[in-house]
């Protein structure tokens, strides 16, 4: 390619709505340009770095069985409301109706369509297991798209979907994928760690995030160095520690006049008490029904945790008229005294003595509340979000805290789908059984945003050799005179004619301006032809990564730039 035909417009300055250093190098070295809000139009150096992306995912995929197929982005609404999930979903669906009324979605997700494609064809055990996946477009309407490609309303995923005749089977495909998504991400030269997750909306017990750790990652994981456990915050088993030093002795419930002062921070710094001294309790529907749950003033609620304990669908914190209507106060002065409904503390809430509650009284709050004495809890549970410093749930060594790009999850659906949606087969006695599923997700353009994250300087892009647009780029110090030019022409031919992906710089620009446009796209090969050199018959080879230069005589040049290709540089 051209560089004077290669659409690719470079910009000096950092366009400002850009916050992360890969949006930023995305926009500035010409590989997308902003559509909308969380959509974007990939040009002709992006898309090559995507579709690069693609095929090592195709590749891995077809080596674990799996095979592609493509669906329709629209999804008729019946499919959804077989599953459940049309009115479970919520806001970010994109929704719309055709001409006649009909509803439809276009698809965040494509469990629903797939179900319905294989139970229509699959009805024995001998059919199984069955891989199928596709590379398309998906579409969430995100409350605040941001990030360029990291939080996107429209973008790229790879999604797979296994179906098997029993746990074993699926058990089976989950870690093939499982492996297949270590090797692609490595392929792609990143290092993507599996932390233990939630399933979210997709459903399943059992999954796993590839997180590329990042200071731009918007997920926050924990991991032990010990023994390698690693989970985000949301799924981050907590500890149930026993209580070494011997307890404090229980003094007089006592309500205390806090007027207008409502928030753990508030009520410390009027009593002069450490948040760990104080219990919150919060009050929530769950499917509809007022529970309560506490956790220690200076631990935080995780409501997935909550959500799973109870076996509730929806969870919410209650209004302030269900509060008034449970508590008999206001927002920010409810506690376990006296409460009628079910109350769930977290495990570190037995521990506390002569703890501050709310009164359930406006402008009040009780000190030397006791587990026991004064009120009795329903159930304990892990509840509230693990933090860094925490014990390791597996080996009890200390949990490290780290941010994450998220770029791939698997999970095990087990029978979530096909039982909802009648997707069965026929084993081998005969017996009609629900398919037994998995799910398979990669972001392709999350990946190479976090691929950029991970790969640059101050003067650019440094990509990897894998899923680098080009690998070289020619740059004659002037094509006006004719020796360069005639020198950068033979060695574009001769690097072609050797199957490699290269660019040459025809522009009339200044040396400089040039060496930029290089730097900044990123190019990990780049061979400068200068009068100097030429005069010597040598041509100067710059690595992109280390910045390494070196001489060389015109006729090594193809030779030594693929003696560097077949190095498999990734890193």
């Amino acid at each position: 390619m051209l560089m004077s035909q290669l659409y690719a417009p470079t910009l000096r300055e950092t366009p400002a709505e850009a916050e992360l250093v890969s949006h930023q190098l995305m926009l500035r070295a010409g590989l997308m340009r902003r559509s909308a809000s969380g959509m974007y139009s990939f040009l002709p150096l992006g898309l090559r770095a995507v579709r690069k992306v693609e095929q090592i995912i195709r590749e891995e995929m077809n080596a674990i069985m799996g095979q592609e197929v493509l669906m329709p982005i629209v999804q008729p609404a019946e499919l959804w409301q077989e599953s459940g999930r049309w009115d479970d979903y919520g806001d970010e669906m994109f929704r719309l109706k055709d001409r006649h009324s009909r509803e439809f979605c276009l698809g965040p997700t494509h469990e629903e369509l797939i179900t319905a494609l294989v139970r229509s064809e699959v009805r024995s055990y001998r059919q199984l297991p069955l891989r199928l996946y596709q590379i398309q477009n998906k579409y969430r309407d995100e409350i605040r798209p941001r990030f360029g490609l990291m939080r996107g309303r429209e973008f790229i995923m790879k999604d797979m979907y296994s179906f098997d005749k029993d746990e074993e089977g699926l058990d089976e495909s989950y870690w093939a994928a499982f492996h297949a998504y270590e090797r692609i991400f490595r392929r792609c030269g990143l290092d993507a760690r599996p932390v233990e997750a939630d399933s979210g909306a997709i459903g399943g017990d059992v999954t796993h995030e590839f997180m590329v750790l990042a200071e731009a990652g918007e997920d926050a994981i924990l991991y032990c160095t010990k023994c390698g456990y690693a989970a985000n915050v949301e799924r981050a088993e907590g500890v149930d520690q026993e209580k070494t030093a011997p307890a404090a002795e229980q003094k007089p419930l006592q309500e205390v006049a806090t007027p207008q002062i409502s928030t753990i921070a508030q009520v410390c710094a009027f009593l002069n008490k450490e948040p760990q001294d104080c219990i919150k309790t919060l009050i929530y529907l769950a499917d509809g029904k007022p529970v309560a749950a506490m956790v220690r003033g200076d631990h935080n609620l995780n409501e997935i945790k909550l959500r799973k304990f109870l076996k509730c669908q929806v969870l919410e914190l209650a209004d302030e008229e269900t509060i008034y209507k449970v508590s008999g106060a206001p927002v920010g002065f409810a506690g376990p005294v006296g409460l009628s409904v079910p109350l769930y503390a977290d495990y570190a809430v037995k521990h506390v003595v002569n703890a501050v509650v709310g009164a359930n009284k406006r402008d009040a709050h009780l000190l030397n509340a006791n587990l026991d004495r004064d009120f009795t809890v329903t159930s304990f549970a892990d509840l509230r979000e693990t933090q860094p410093g925490d014990p390791c749930p597996r080996c009890q060594d200390v949990l490290q805290g780290a941010r994450g790009i998220e770029v791939g999850q698997v999970f095990k659906l087990g029978t979530k789908y096909s039982e909802a949606m009648g997707a069965t087969f026929l084993q081998e006695n005969g017996v009609e059984t629900p398919l037994i599923m998995g799910c398979y997700g990669i972001g392709v353009g999350r990946t190479v945003a976090a691929v950029i994250e991970k790969n640059h300087d101050e003067d650019g892009i440094i990509w990897p050799m894998s899923i680098a647009p080009y690998h070289v780029i020619i740059v004659p110090v002037s094509m006006e005179d004719p020796v360069q030019a005639e020198a950068a022409r033979k060695l574009y031919a001769d690097l072609l004619a050797a199957g490699v992906e290269t660019v040459l710089d025809d522009r009339d620009e200044r040396p400089g301006v040039k060496f930029k446009d290089a730097d900044l796209i990123g190019f990990p090969i780049r061979v400068t032809i200068g009068p100097k050199s030429l005069e010597q018959g040598e041509m100067e080879i710059t690595i992109r990564r280390s910045k390494e230069k070196s001489s060389l005589p015109m006729e090594q040049v193809v030779s030594e730039i693929q003696r560097i290709l077949e190095g498999g540089d990734v890193k």
